[in-house]
């Protein structure tokens, strides 16, 4: 492939936008692979770039490919790599950690402090080809389409949001119906959840988390969360919080929702320091808080898999839109506006 050129969505400068290019395709050492990407799909953190938000201007540095997640076939290897051979389907874990750490070093990868990742770090997959180390690839089953392939690893956000604690027989909040809120949904009741209210801005989305399995929805602004939820648990509140929205006012009501002796699980990233009351929401409530950042390495990829495979999980009904790269200024512009669940690029 050496010389070659390729299409890729390139974030050229330091503005809003990004632009479709011709660039070499990328080599390989001894330890990486080169991959043909059949199917990437927008995130909420490409958004964040193709925006250039707050967070994006002083993280990212154009020009690059960005683009994290994917689903494509090994068409190169190095000749250190024994994980993976030409052919095989793989999509891949987008954390590239040092393995020295601390945290690495006691199976805690995933808060690894010197990890890269893939598209904001260093090149993405926006791409036809992208080469990556060999560890971080994932198999797939070769009968897993690549579009529902290549949301894992949003949906592993999801399965280690929902999954930090117990689920079976709780009531689950999903704050936020983005489309890992979406898969949270989905999680939670193929987890055993009792009940599953999910909360948004938009029906659209509130409409596609009841297919993924949220039980009641709320439209928080239409009708006050927590009054929704004292009616909805008889006064109780809920069990767990995954918060997925970032937003200070929602988090607020988050911790507020809560039961005494319940679980906060926040995925989300707010742009700017949330208030909150930590002496009455969290103190004396009792309750565990957690930061959720990635996937557990691997084991939040087994049970990714081993939630698609087995069918407990159907993803479909969140990715409403397929299109070709060419077309992703389309595709960007549906995530903007929010009507859409997940948007494929087929390049």
């Amino acid at each position: 492939m050496r010389n070659k050129l390729m299409k890729a969505i390139v974030k050229d400068n330091r503005r809003t936008g990004a632009v479709l290019k011709e660039v070499s395709v990328p080599t390989i050492d001894d330890h990486e692979v080169l991959i043909q990407v059949k199917a990437t799909s927008i995130c909420g953190t490409d958004v964040h770039i193709y925006a250039w938000d707050e967070w994006s201007q002083s993280r990212v540095n154009p020009p690059y490919i960005f683009g994290h997640e994917f689903a494509g076939i090994v068409v190169a290897k190095g000749k250190l790599v024994t994980n993976v051979d030409i052919g095989d389907h793989v999509s891949a874990e987008t954390h590239i950690v040092c393995g020295r750490c601390p945290q690495c070093l006691t199976g805690q990868a995933h808060i690894c402090a010197d990890t890269q990742i893939i598209g904001v770090d260093r090149d993405g997959c926006f791409a036809e080809y992208v080469a990556l180390p060999a560890y971080n690839l994932w198999k797939n089953d070769r009968r897993l389409p690549f579009d529902v392939a290549s949301v894992q690893e949003p949906f592993g956000n999801a399965v280690h949001t929902v999954t930090a604690g117990e689920v079976a027989g709780k009531t689950v909040a999903v704050i936020g119906c983005g489309p890992i809120g979406m898969m949270a949904a989905g999680i939670a009741r193929a987890a055993g959840a009792a009940q599953i209210i999910a909360f948004d801005l938009n029906d659209y989305r509130l409409q596609l988390a009841q297919k993924m399995g949220a039980t009641a929805v709320v439209n928080s602004a239409r009708e006050d969360p927590l009054a929704a939820v004292a009616k909805l648990t008889n006064g109780s509140g809920v069990d767990v919080v995954c918060e997925m929205s970032g937003h200070p006012a929602a988090m607020n009501q988050g911790f507020k929702m809560v039961a005494n002796g319940g679980r906060v699980s926040i995925l989300s990233l707010p742009v700017k320091p949330v208030e909150i009351d930590v002496t009455n929401d969290i103190v004396f409530k009792g309750i565990t808080v957690q930061g959720i950042t990635g996937r557990r390495m691997f084991a939040t990829w087994q049970q990714t898999s081993g939630l698609l495979n087995a069918g407990r999980v159907d993803v479909t009904p969140m990715i409403t839109h397929h299109l070709p790269l060419e077309q992703f200024e389309e595709g960007f512009a549906l995530m903007l506006e929010g009507k859409c669940g997940k948007v494929v690029l087929q390049p």
